[in-house]
């Protein structure tokens, strides 16, 4: 078997120039994400949110984006969760998409906020009935006795709403990550790979430089 450090694949698929990127990243955001559902990708919104402590200690997961526009990208979770805290603390995170097929990365770095609850509970009425009871039976990151606990706890809250609506709970909701900084890269031959960096200055218009690979 060879070493890990034998490891390696050389990226040759596509180039990523100044002069065909979008001057708005999240308009070339949405050129690559509709080339990425194109090629039919598996768990193409999976992404690492990256969080901090407030003493800075870093931490990261895998989540789902669940929409995005000019404003931010979305995702949902539990607001009591150790990401949660994090962000409460310190509303400051990173996404990172990899989509290995098409040699693409995608980094985007900013500010966190709550969506709205009609938002939130749009997205939650949206969900099988299987996962918005998990919402309720879940303490998402806390210690728990077993799984049969758990198990338990699911069965609960199954029947309790049996016989009404499940509505979402207040711990539970969604998360925008409102665009600062805004990276693509695209694998090349040789580890030359292209890096396209974009900047929001504080009159919100969008800088583009070249970053070394």
């Amino acid at each position: 078997m060879s070493s890990i450090a034998d490891i390696r694949k050389d990226y040759k698929l596509k180039a990523l120039s100044e002069e065909e990127a979008q001057k708005d990243p999240i308009r070339q955001f949405t050129i690559w994400w509709q080339e990425a559902i194109a090629s039919q990708l598996d768990e193409v919104n999976a992404m690492t949110l990256a969080t901090a402590s407030t003493d800075g200690i870093p931490d990261a997961r895998i989540v789902l984006l669940k929409e995005y526009d000019q404003q931010g990208f979305v995702f949902f979770t539990n607001y009591t969760s150790t990401k949660g805290q994090q962000l409460e603390a310190n509303p400051h995170a990173t996404l990172v998409f990899f989509w290995k097929e098409l040699e693409r990365q995608v980094r985007i770095s900013g500010t966190v906020t709550h969506v709205s609850d009609a938002e939130s509970d749009a997205y939650y009425n949206s969900r099988p009935e299987g996962s918005r009871i998990g919402a309720w039976a879940s303490p998402q990151s806390q210690p728990i006795e077993n799984r049969e606990w758990l198990d338990q706890e699911d069965l609960k809250y199954r029947e309790l709403f049996r016989a009404q609506p499940i509505t979402r709970p207040d711990h539970w909701g969604g998360y925008r990550v409102q665009p600062q900084h805004i990276e693509f890269w695209q694998g090349r031959p040789s580890r030359l790979h292209d890096r396209l960096y974009y900047a929001l200055d504080q009159q919100g218009n969008w800088s583009m430089k070249r970053l070394a690979p």
